[in-house]
């Protein structure tokens, strides 16, 4: 009786595990949807990316008053997550949607879990399987597709451009994030991380945007979302509350509960839910060779990260445990 209530426990975590990182993916996924209309109102995307951030550091900042020692602990980690998975992600992945459809910009950044696996292999010079190398040509091939280089690449080719650099910032993320169980049972609080991180975005945000520079009476005012006026500030509080504080937060409770990889896994889905609501909301029309591509990104995507081999575990269960967890969760945009 005991063993079959434990694992009625363990399946009851596993379905709130996969529920979480459902609410992750709808809540990332809709981010450049609403932050696109804000861009192509006046905004400046730097200007978006620095109200976005220091909005959420805002919110997080009791979190951040809770975990004070931490920069002392680890000023690095906290410094690679701000510049990486905070400012580098955020900005060029706002750039790219000034340029690109919005698709297309979270499909060219999910080459990531493609691009990690050459990392392992070139850098760490650790074996992958077939089955990963397998995933990055499918997400090579499906790319080929989405941008349709059979026409001579009509993309925006600096769109293109900010999309891969997003793609690059989260391939920073993940090998900061999995140091490989290095800080054991003194691993911090990914929740503390986050708060942290996002008060270093903000601050390095604050002296490259120069936000007193912003047109602010843009925020007054209301923008367009597929021919219907939307008020701008609504608009925000969804990138802040939403699309950043509630998507972090969920994916890394998500991952607390699934493994990193699982929760990885999922994750994927806001790229498909990126293009519906582009496509439902604002209008951004994909050829049907785009979706296609698309659906070919993903499944590459899916079997390079769940192919990519484990490393071998450094101490029991506890061993690296929350500091590992931040690999299961992009901050994607």
């Amino acid at each position: 009786m005991p063993v079959h209530t434990s694992e009625s426990s363990a399946a009851g975590g596993r379905g709130v595990g996969l529920g979480l990182a459902l609410v992750s993916a709808l809540a990332f996924g809709g981010s450049g949807v609403a932050a696109k209309p804000l861009i192509e109102s006046g905004l400046d995307p730097l200007h978006v990316v620095w109200l976005r951030v220091a909005g959420a550091a805002l919110v997080m900042l009791p979190l951040a008053w809770r975990h004070r020692a931490l920069p002392r602990r680890r000023p690095a980690l906290l410094l690679g997550f701000g510049l990486f998975a905070v400012v580098g992600v955020q900005a060029c992945y706002f750039a790219a949607l000034s340029r690109i459809p919005v698709g297309v910009a979270l499909l060219v950044e999910y080459l990531a879990p493609a691009l990690v696996l050459g990392w392992v292999r070139f850098v760490q010079r650790r074996p992958v399987t077939r089955a990963a190398v397998f995933g990055v040509v499918l997400a090579a091939g499906g790319l080929a597709c989405v941008v349709e280089v059979w026409t001579g690449l009509s993309f925006d080719a600096l769109g293109l451009a900010f999309a891969l650099a997003a793609a690059c910032c989260q391939v920073g993320y993940f090998i900061l994030s999995d140091p490989g169980g290095e800080a054991g049972g003194k691993a911090p609080d990914p929740l503390g991380v986050i708060a942290h991180g996002l008060l270093v975005g903000a601050a390095v945000l604050t002296v490259v945007a120069r936000p007193w520079e912003m047109r602010w009476d843009a925020l007054t005012g209301s923008a367009r979302m597929n021919h219907t006026a939307v008020p701008a500030l609504a608009l925000l509080a969804w990138i802040v509350l939403v699309a950043t504080v509630v998507a972090y937060v969920t994916g890394v409770l998500s991952v607390r509960r699934l493994s990193p990889q699982v929760a990885g896994v999922v994750a994927c889905l806001e790229a498909v839910i990126a293009t519906v609501l582009a496509w439902v909301l604002l209008g951004e029309h994909l050829s049907a060779p785009q979706v296609f591509g698309g659906v070919v990104v993903l499944v590459g995507a899916f079997t390079a990260q769940s192919a990519t081999p484990a490393p071998a575990p450094v101490a029991p269960v506890a061993a690296g445990g929350p500091e590992r967890e931040l690999s299961g969760r992009r901050t994607r945009a």
